[in-house]
């Protein structure tokens, strides 16, 4: 059972991560312009942030089971939409709806991850679910690269849209979650208001503030290293290659023995290291005129998005209670979405150069993990 959640996480992420290097260079295709180029890279995170926060309520009143059902078919229906679009407007709507659909999936996968393995091991279950998040960091950019190059981005995705029908029938064979009657009724007590309640936790915060900085410093990479790769006279289908190879430090690190940080030491500590690791990448990123450089640069981006992401599940899961999981986990991606919006469109608002755009993410990354410690000795 354990392995069938992993591989919905893995199919789920897999629609974020394989368009990173194609959105920004498809739009370009269709006539937009740099600025225009930020908002249609961004309009996905942006409803994916109001999906987030619905989908928790939901999620903690039906189950994340059925929740997750109804989010692969929407979000299998909209990928094909992208194959007919001919202009920048059209691709906007279109990553609008993307955004929707596709909010409503990962807060019910680990919701029901988490709920599932709630007395187990916690530490290393966050760990293997970054490695399916890592997998799909690396098979889905360099799938997209190369299929993108060599046949066109409308196959890419038609194919993550048959992708999401898989994962429709494999949510099928999850067994539905167990409640005790205590939880059941708080689950019929829940409303909207009672996200209010989540913000008065300090782990929640600093979990919230964590996803918040790490998505906006993808948001900047998303759009920011295609542009500079091609800036620099590099084949494009570099930029999937590179953002591949953070994913497969990531796994490494996962599953292997360096795993067992996340039981030593606390997710309170960790997550601030991660975000000065990931600050140190976006700075060499800004200096980088050689694929080594990229590469040494993403290596490092690998090991601080490793040390960021469990340790910001493992937040979630310890300082939320079962029947408020769904909401937490769903605030939780509504902060991813906010912070990859405001990371592309703002960089493609002040028309930002890509050594621009990954030296402001450092300087972000640095303050924010000075202020998460200093919190936290407090």
């Amino acid at each position: 059972m354990a392995f069938i959640i992993y591989l919905l996480i893995y199919i789920s992420f897999t629609d974020l991560f394989a368009q990173l290097p194609i959105t920004s260079t498809y739009a370009q295709g269709l006539g937009a312009t740099t600025g225009f180029i930020g908002f249609i890279v961004g309009a996905y995170s942006l409803t994916n942030l109001f999906s987030n926060v619905f989908a928790g309520q939901v999620i903690d009143r039906t189950g994340p089971k059925k929740v997750m059902l109804l989010g692969f078919l929407l979000n299998a229906v909209v990928l094909f939409l992208y194959a007919i679009v001919t202009s920048p407007t059209q691709l906007l709507f279109v990553r609008f709806l993307n955004g929707l659909t596709a909010g409503v999936i990962t807060p019910a996968a680990f919701t029901y991850l988490t709920l599932y393995h709630k007395d187990k091991n916690k530490g290393k279950t966050m760990a293997f679910s970054g490695a399916a998040v890592g997998l799909a960091a690396i098979s889905g950019p360099a799938f997209s690269g190369i299929i993108s190059s060599k046949i066109g981005p409308e196959v890419v995705y038609m194919t993550i849209g048959f992708l999401m029908l898989a994962g429709l029938i494999i949510t099928l064979t999850l067994k539905p979650l167990q409640r005790s009657q205590q939880e059941y009724e708080a689950r019929n007590r829940s409303s909207i208001l009672s996200y209010l309640g989540l913000f008065n936790n300090k782990g929640l915060l600093l979990a919230f503030l964590g996803a918040l900085s790490l998505a906006a410093s993808q948001g900047i990479l998303a759009y920011m290293l295609p542009l500079k790769v091609v800036s620099i006279g590099m084949d494009d289908r570099i930029s999937g290659m590179l953002i591949s190879v953070f994913g497969i430090v990531a796994i490494l690190f996962f599953v292997s023995p360096t795993n067992r940080i996340f039981d030593k030491y606390r997710n309170e500590m960790i997550l601030p290291i991660g975000l000065l690791t990931i600050a140190v990448s976006q700075t060499l990123s800004s200096f980088a005129s050689s694929q080594m450089v990229f590469i040494i640069s993403m290596t490092i981006y690998g090991i601080g998005f490793a040390l960021i992401f469990p340790s910001m599940a493992g937040l979630i899961s310890e300082y939320s209670s079962d029947y408020e999981r769904g909401k937490a986990f769903g605030l939780f991606y509504g902060f991813i979405s906010v912070g990859s919006f405001l990371g592309s469109s703002l960089t493609g608002m002040f028309s930002l150069t890509p050594d621009q755009g990954f030296i402001s993410a450092a300087v972000f990354l640095l303050i924010v993990s000075a202020t998460i410690l200093l919190t936290t000795k407090k």
